[in-house]
This record gives C-alpha cells, sequence and structure tokens, in this order.
C-alpha cells in the first residue's frame, strides 16, 4: 500500500521541517519501493521560504478533497509565529479547518502545531510543539493537554512534534509504523541519524535498539542477522562477516550496540518470535522454526530468560491474528 504523503507549504515555511521528513519517506522508498508518495501543496503555487529571496514554486493547490489514508504535514514558520492576518496563512487555517478524513494521519513539525491549533485540530488533544511556542499554543487552544520535553506526541490520528530535527524523528517512527522497523533502521542508517526517543514515547523495539551508531562492521553484521534471523549463525560466522576474529567482534559490538553479537542473535529471533505469536495462528513448534530456534523447549527458555510473560500469554492477549500465516502488514 502507498501512503501518499501532503506536505503543507506556507510563506516563511522553515525548510528543515519540510526537508527532514520528506528526505526520510524518500529513503524510506529505497527500501521498500512506493511505500510513500509525496506531494508539495499550498495556498499558492509560488512562496518565499523562510529564507529571504529563496523561493519553492509549482507546488500543487491545497486538495480539495484527501485520499484515503494520507498523511498531511504542517511546518513551521520563521519567526515569533504565523501571522494570522496573512491571507496565504488564513487559506490554510480555513483548509484544515474543514476537517480531516478520519483514516487520514495529521503531522505537525515544530511551530507546525500553532496552524493545527488555530485551525481546531488539537481541541483536547495531547500535542507538543517547539519549545519556545508552549505558551503561544497553549493561548490558541487552552483545551490541548501541552507536554514539554518530548520529541513527539501521538494522539489517536494526530501527531505533534518539538524542535526542526524532531521532525526527522516523527518520520522515521512512521516508517517504522508503515514500513517495519527494518526498513526504519536501514532508513536512518542510510540518513546516518539516529533513531531517538525521549520521556514517554514508547520503547525502541528490538529490531532498532542497538543501530545508534555508525561502526561499518557492527552494521554489516546486524544487517545480515536482520535479513536472515533464522539461519544458523554461529560466533565464527558472525566474525567471518566483520572480518575480524570472534573476541573483537564482541569487543566491537558491546562499545557501539550495548550487546555481544550472540544477544543481538537471539533479541531479533525472539522479536521475530514474538510477531509469529501476535500476528498468526502457527503452533509454538513452527514459530520456534521460522524463528532460528532448534525447538518449543529452546523457545521456551531463551524467552524466559528475556521476557516476564509466557509465549501462551502473548498469544492469550494478542488480537485476533489473520486467517492464513502470513503476519499482517504495518500500517498508519
Amino acid at each position: 500500500m502507498t501512503i501518499p504523503v501532503y506536505f503543507i507549504v506556507t510563506r516563511d515555511i522553515i525548510l528543515l521541517d519540510l526537508a527532514g521528513p520528506s528526505e526520510v519517506f524518500r529513503s524510506a522508498n529505497l527500501f521498500a519501493p512506493d511505500a510513500f508518495e509525496q506531494h508539495y501543496c499550498g495556498p499558492a503555487a509560488e512562496l518565499e521560504t523562510g529564507f529571504s529571496g529563496l523561493y519553492l514554486s509549482r507546488l500543487e493547490p491545497l486538495p480539495a478533497q484527501l485520499p484515503a489514508n494520507a498523511l498531511v504535514v504542517l511546518a513551521g514558520q520563521v519567526g515569533s509565529g504565523p501571522n494570522w492576518q496573512e491571507p496565504q496563512i488564513r487559506a490554510v487555517v480555513d483548509w484544515l479547518g474543514q476537517g480531516l478524513p478520519g483514516d487520514c494521519t495529521l503531522v505537525s513539525v515544530c511551530a507546525g502545531a500553532l496552524l493545527a491549533a488555530k485551525a481546531g485540530l488539537l481541541r483536547q488533544r495531547e500535542c507538543t510543539t517547539h519549545h519556545t511556542c508552549l505558551a503561544q499554543l497553549a493561548e490558541l487552544e487552552p483545551s490541548a493537554g501541552i507536554l514539554d520535553n518530548r520529541i513527539f506526541v501521538q494522539d489517536g490520528n494526530i501527531y505533534t512534534s518539538a524542535g526542526i530535527t524532531a521532525g526527522i524523528d516523527l518520520a522515521l517512527h512512521l516508517v517504522a509504523r508503515v514500513c517495519g522497523p527494518q526498513i526504519a533502521s536501514a532508513t536512518a542508517r542510510h540518513m546516518v541519524v539516529y533513531l531517538r526517543r525521549a520521556g514517554q514515547d514508547p520503547a525502541l523495539s528490538p529490531w532498532l535498539k542497538g543501530r545508534n551508531h555508525v561502526h561499518p562492521a557492527v552494521h554489516r553484521v546486524q544487517d545480515a542477522i536482520l535479513r536472515e534471523p533464522a539461519a544458523d549463525w554461529s560466533a565464527a560466522d558472525l566474525a567471518d562477516m566483520a572480518h575480524t576474529s570472534a573476541r573483537h567482534l564482541n569487543r566491537l559490538f558491546a562499545e557501539h550496540a550495548g550487546c555481544t553479537p550472540m544477544d543481538y542473535l537471539y533479541r531479533i529471533r525472539l522479536a521475530l518470535a514474538g510477531e509469529l505469536i501476535r500476528e498468526t495462528r502457527l503452533s509454538l513448534e513452527q514459530v520456534a522454526e521460522r524463528a532460528g530456534f532448534g525447538s518449543a523447549h529452546h523457545l521456551r527458555r531463551v524467552w524466559r530468560r528475556h521476557a516476564p510473560d509466557t509465549p501462551g500469554a502473548l498469544r492469550a492477549d494478542a488480537q485476533q491474528g489473520p486467517p492464513d500465516n502470513r503476519p499482517t502488514g504495518g500500517s498508519l
């Protein structure tokens, strides 16, 4: 499924608010072709950016109707906030004020939350914005639950993020939701950025943990494990992949990933096993085989060392799985 992404461009836009998430989605398409289709829209075909004399042109008009599952991205503006008397700003607020279809997702970057608040979209929502705009956001929407010291906040189908680069973090989170954590990890590595969380944001999944580094040998081993977690990997095999000794690879993993190569392998296998338990009706023996464990007994033994519950309890708590043996895909 392709997710249509509509960037709403306004006068005095902060370019990194636009370019950061856009580059995330473009890079994600390198690993998941056609996952995101990007559009750049505005109240005029040409608008001056926050850099005086630099214009964005040939913009699409604000869409009269959004397609299903569209993602709408609002960027911030330079200065103390939008000029609400400016006709082009009013046009964007009026367009937002018409409301978004229930299957669409709204994303604000930095001070883009002010536009959403002015349009009434943050009423009684938890949200955040750039720390210099928190008071203005509270004035625009007193009913909102405004959270500071957060990289991004989700409330239903509305996501808000803090300072400029937090838009990149939020876009990577959305890539993980749509395409899976492996694609998000590959995208972050391609862009040479960290996958960050803060405060009460959701913890990184095992697929993403240990990837906030730039060491090529460690990444090479991690990439190989992610491609084939059920392969018959040995410590020697992984060391050969890194072109180093097993002892030195252990040191590299400890320094850059915070675990040993074999610990990383078992974390990924357990993550895969957990997904299969939640999302399929495979027997535990079949799950163990697909995830790279020798038997259900081996899976249970490793599971007990890393998880507080049992595989059976996880399946009991999971939602009804699909009728066949294929894991379900991600979505917003």
